[in-house]
């Protein structure tokens, strides 16, 4: 937790939510609470938690939804982060069940039929040249168009977490029109990498949803200038060295994220013109803090307001060092590349956190 918090406020994050797919699975109020104290001890980020949706992550019975709403972590997100609620009753349930209490369900979009779990890359012509088990983008399609759907059915809330491919932003854009409650968010990762970067087997690319090709990357772009897709989420995973260093199949799932995605939606969008820095703000904090319901974060400057604030060097640029980082992992997909912009002070609940670049 604390190696995280640090990350955290370095990339100028003042909150973060905790995904429900650790060890212990968050699947009680109990283990709520835990994440939650951790966070609190730590002291540098707010950190909310992420229930599961189900118990064990395994998708078949209902977690302690109402509990850990209840309980002094006011879980407001749920989701099985990293599997797909498959099993469209069950999806149905949780979704009516949170609407009580104003929570969402947070979707990874993975039909289990279509892309197994050793699926790990896009599936084209380069997954069959590499040998790779292919993980096609109708996979994640189907499952945002159920639950829009399952969404407009039971009148509650669904986000689908990190989107990967153009067909579901013409999901998610029907769904806009429709009034459907449906929100979505893109990965730093996936607006900027593609599929091609796994051509050398390097685990460091490997994550899920896998890497798309450059139409899909654009589309993303796109969405997210648009508004179709609200927000930019890190997905952060970091993992042991350990872990990482296997043949591309056999190797963890996931990527670092949270001290470079600032900088990666300044050079992706910023500079491409996509979006002004009022525009970032509202996809990297605005947007994210409504969604999650984090009071006092995705505010404007006001006198009285938390001072939960990050400073920004517009016109910095700076080539990305996997060992210059905070974080205890060292799988860092940015290693040697050039980014727009710097965070040089994170300033959380009035204290400042980071300052000139580094931990205060």
């Amino acid at each position: 937790m604390l190696s995280g918090s640090r990350a955290a406020v370095v990339g100028g994050y003042t909150a973060v939510l905790a995904m429900a797919n650790t060890n212990p699975v968050t699947d009680t109020a109990e283990a709520a609470e835990r994440v939650l104290d951790l966070g609190v001890k730590a002291g540098l980020v707010d950190v909310q938690p992420v229930g599961a949706v189900t118990r064990g992550l395994e998708g078949k019975e209902l977690a302690e939804l109402g509990l850990m709403a209840r309980s002094r972590a006011k879980v407001r997100v749920f989701s099985d982060d990293g599997k797909c609620v498959g099993d469209a009753r069950v999806m149905r349930r949780a979704l009516e069940y949170v609407r009580a209490f104003g929570g969402v369900i947070s979707q990874h979009s993975q039909d289990p039929s279509l892309a197994g779990p050793t699926a790990c890359c896009h599936e084209g012509e380069l997954s069959g040249q590499l040998g790779l088990p292919g993980w096609p983008g109708v996979a994640e399609e189907v499952i945002v168009a159920r639950d829009v759907m399952l969404a407009r059915h039971t009148g509650s809330r669904v986000h689908v977490a990190h989107v990967s491919t153009a067909g579901s932003v013409e999901v998610l854009r029907w769904a806009r029109s429709q009034g459907i409650a449906v929100t979505a968010e893109v990965t730093p990762h996936h607006l900027l990498l593609t599929t091609d970067l796994l051509s050398g087997y390097d685990p460091t690319f490997k994550v899920n949803p896998p890497l798309r090709p450059s139409e899909d990357v654009l589309a993303l772009r796109a969405a997210l200038a648009d508004g179709t897709i609200d927000a930019v989420a890190t997905d952060h995973a970091p993992h042991a060295r350990q872990d990482k260093e296997h043949a591309f199949v056999d190797a963890a799932f996931g990527m670092l994220g949270l001290e470079t995605a600032l900088p990666v939606v300044a050079t992706v969008m910023v500079r491409e013109g996509l979006l002004d820095w009022a525009g970032v703000a509202r996809v990297m904090s605005a947007n994210p803090a409504r969604i999650a319901g984090l009071d006092g974060h995705g505010q404007e400057l006001a006198v009285g307001a938390p001072a939960h604030l990050a400073l920004i060097d517009a016109s910095a640029s700076g080539v990305v060092d996997r060992d210059a980082s905070v974080s205890q992992s060292r799988n860092n997909p940015w290693h040697g590349r050039t980014l727009d912009a710097k965070v040089v002070h994170t300033v959380f609940g009035g204290t400042v956190t980071v300052r000139g670049g580094v931990l205060a």
